[in-house]
């Protein structure tokens, strides 16, 4: 008698991952024909099925939709989830939150949960575990059960999925080509977020535009401590005339270390950092900094995920959705 299986005992006996076998048993372009056919060959062999309460439970909408939040202290995040809950609003959509805080496990529990079928659909922006670990598995999960998916901010992952994302890249490409044409020659670059996809992308864009003879001077470090020695040596040993901060904790450490180091911004230094409005315009001096109009992305993706609950959207075929910066200039970038 055939027995049933899971999607992660198909995978186990295989010897793929997870996501290998969703793609194939969806008809994905990047698994091989011989792959695809092991794979749904031994799926057939084995009965295998989507969970049946999940497909049970979908076949009605509920009218309600799951976001997954991985840092509600960034505030990013928090104008990101008022941007959805007023365009859910819209869509008569009602909202329920999670937050991973940047655990991998814990966005693997929340993940199982929304499988249950009480959700017509699923926002997430992944945490910094699984992007650091490259852990996908439990995301590639979620297609198998059909369940829309819409990924934003950190959406540099393959996933088949909707997704909505800022121009990280384009943003600190612009905002270095805007040093150079103030005639600055030693930019430099802070970071704590080398390790997540979107701050590989700032550094792409800034390394894109400093080409020779403006060679790259960089500061990355996930460790405070080890992170501010090198800020310090940027400013004090270096002695850049711009750093661009690609995340609040870097921006704030180098205003910091040039107050203690008694160097002026923006006279000595001028700095551009990824930090809200709400904090950059009460320091002093202010920092001048790259909007990312978190309540259009959130507003986007949901958009994008209600095309998709009402039928609008092709099957197969997902959207990226970029919104682009804006740089906003403040004290720290006065010349």
């Amino acid at each position: 008698m055939k027995s049933k299986i899971t999607l992660k005992e198909l995978a186990k006996l295989l010897n793929v991952s997870i996501s290998t076998v969703s793609k194939a048993l969806h008809d994905s372009p990047e698994i091989s024909p011989k792959t695809a056919e092991r794979v749904k060959e031994l799926a057939n062999l084995h009965n295998y099925k989507p969970n049946p309460v999940a497909v049970n439970l979908k076949k009605s909408k509920t009218g309600t939709i799951g976001v997954v939040i991985p840092n509600i202290s960034n505030s990013f995040f928090a104008k990101v989830l008022s941007g959805m809950e007023a365009e859910a609003q819209e869509h008569n959509l009602q909202v329920i939150t999670y937050i991973s805080n940047e655990s991998l496990d814990r966005e693997k529990q929340i993940c199982d949960l929304l499988t249950s079928g009480f959700v017509d659909g699923i926002l997430i922006a992944v945490s910094e575990e699984t992007q650091r670990k490259k852990d996908y598995d439990h995301l590639f999960a979620l297609v198998d059960y059909d369940i829309p998916v819409v990924m934003y901010d950190r959406i540099n992952i393959d996933l088949p999925a909707d997704k909505v994302g800022v121009d990280d890249e384009q943003s600190f490409f612009e905002a270095a080509k805007y040093f150079q044409v103030k005639g600055l020659n030693k930019i430099g670059l802070a970071t704590a977020i080398h390790h997540l996809g979107v701050g590989q992308l700032r550094i792409k864009g800034y390394g894109k535009a400093l080409k020779e003879p403006n060679l790259p001077i960089m500061a990355a470090a996930t460790k405070p401590t080890e992170l501010r020695k090198k800020i310090k040596s940027l400013i004090t040993e270096d002695k850049i005339e711009a750093i661009m901060c690609t995340d609040f904790e870097s921006t704030i450490m180098t205003t910091r270390i040039a107050y203690e180091e008694k160097i002026k911004i923006p006279e000595d230094l001028k700095v551009i950092g990824y930090i809200g409005k709400e904090v950059s315009e009460f320091l002093t001096p202010s920092v001048s900094y790259i909007e990312q109009h978190p309540n259009e992305v959130g507003a986007n993706t949901v958009k994008l995920l209600n095309k998709r609950l009402e039928g609008k959207a092709v099957s197969g075929e997902f959207e990226e959705k970029i919104i682009s910066t804006s740089l906003m200039h403040l004290e720290s970038t006065k010349f």
